[in-house]
């Protein structure tokens, strides 16, 4: 046996009780939750040919996606890094429809490089996406969703931020940005790097006014005052100040909702994986040092697929969020069936059926001598003509 050959690979963990049985409790009550919104649950598949998996979606995306080639068909496949796409897929043809279509989903994805210092390869996706619905109600609807997710974990109040794709690109094309240069302007500004914006727009042929509109960008963050400064700024840039104005509708519906949480805005906000294109949105908490969920409208990314729909959604990565108190777990004792005669053997298999199906957790002795597992605080004990169930006396035998 090699060395060490027990160790798992950098950011990958396995999850052991009790917290496994907490993240899949909470797992199960986000699930309920979309399914009380109306949202259909779906299974995509880890593994898909790379470029369905890719469709859409900007480098980071691909950097973090595992690939390797397929023995039956001699294609690339790649391990699903993001469920987005997949979500798109299937509504573009596994179930595709004309009317207003709600999916949902929870798994494992797999990074190829962590998202941050401390952050697992193999983070647990949950989330949410309409297609079908253009409207802002269709993006306020899957925030308010995901404020309500959040509560789950015990997150009462996140910061909401909101932002528009649709800004970044206003500029660029009002610059005439040729797409080598708006890539490489959009990647500086998702990453939030001044130095790598300078550094590309020192190179470019750009000039001062818009310059100093990339350059703002950054700078453009904070509460609702943020929008009339943006819109200063932005004056006779019509795409950017319909974005503008698509924020403050956003904010309205929000409210319209009866969500009381603080909105943010940054008009910067490009993280994610390049296929968003317009609002975008993300939930912070102080707990927290990123983001812990995000989303947005990807209405481009069915094209791919042959069939272009609105669409907007988020995910969020459950194994990041608290799984709420992990209650005390109690159990039931029950003898070994051996060394029992018959009629009492079958009527100890009967009453450990019926407390199994009351909710009652019975663990089964396989030997006449195991003792007790350490959570059992109950014990069946036949007395009397029947099995009953009576607190567990240490050291206590198979009441027979």
């Amino acid at each position: 046996m090699k060395e060490h050959n027990w160790r798992l690979p950098d950011g990958v963990e396995e999850v052991l009780p009790p917290g496994a049985r907490a993240l899949e409790l909470l797992r199960r009550r986000v699930l309920d939750l979309f399914d009380a919104w109306g949202y259909e649950y779906v299974v995509p598949p880890m593994i898909e040919y790379l470029d369905a998996l890719l469709v859409g979606s900007g480098s980071d995306l691909e950097l973090q996606t595992f690939r390797m080639v397929d023995q039956l068909s001699g294609r690339m496949l790649g391990i699903r890094a993001d469920m987005t796409s997949q979500a798109a897929r299937i509504d573009a043809h596994s179930l595709r429809t004309d009317a207003t279509q709600r999916l949902c989903y929870a798994g494992t994805v797999v990074h190829a490089n962590p998202q941050g210092i401390l952050e697992s390869r193999v983070p647990l996706m949950a989330g949410a996406e309409i297609y079908g619905a253009a409207g802002l109600d269709a993006d306020a609807e899957v925030i308010v969703l995901m404020i309500e997710a959040l509560r789950l974990a015990g997150i009462e109040h996140p910061v909401i931020e909101l932002g528009h794709v649709g800004i970044f690109r206003a500029i660029a094309a009002d610059a005439g940005c040729e797409p080598a240069l708006e890539s490489a302007l959009f990647e500086a500004l998702q990453r939030k790097s001044q130095p790598d914006l300078e550094d590309q727009l020192n190179d470019s042929h750009l000039d001062d006014r818009h310059r100093e509109l990339f350059t703002a960008l950054p700078d453009l963050l904070g509460s609702i005052g943020v929008l009339a400064r943006a819109r200063k700024l932005l004056r006779g840039l019509s795409e950017a100040q319909r974005a503008i104005d698509e924020l403050e509708q956003l904010a309205g519906a929000i409210k319209d909702r009866g969500i009381d949480q603080e909105l943010r805005y940054d008009l910067c906000e490009l993280t994610g994986y390049g296929y968003h294109a317009g609002i975008v949105f993300a939930a912070y908490s102080a707990d927290f040092g990123r983001a812990i969920a995000r989303g947005g409208r990807y209405d481009a990314i069915g094209e791919a697929f042959g069939r272009a729909r609105p669409a907007t959604g988020f995910d969020l990565d459950l194994r990041r969020l608290p799984a709420g108190p992990t209650r005390a777990r109690h159990a039931v004792w029950a003898p070994a069936l051996d060394g029992h005669p018959d009629g009492q053997r079958s009527a100890l298999w009967q009453t450990m059926t019926q407390l199994r199906a009351e909710g009652e957790r019975v663990i089964g002795a396989l030997a006449a001598n195991e003792t007790a597992a350490d959570d059992c605080d109950r014990e069946l004990v036949w007395r009397d003509g029947k099995w009953r169930l009576e607190g567990l006396s240490p050291g206590a035998d198979d009441g027979t």
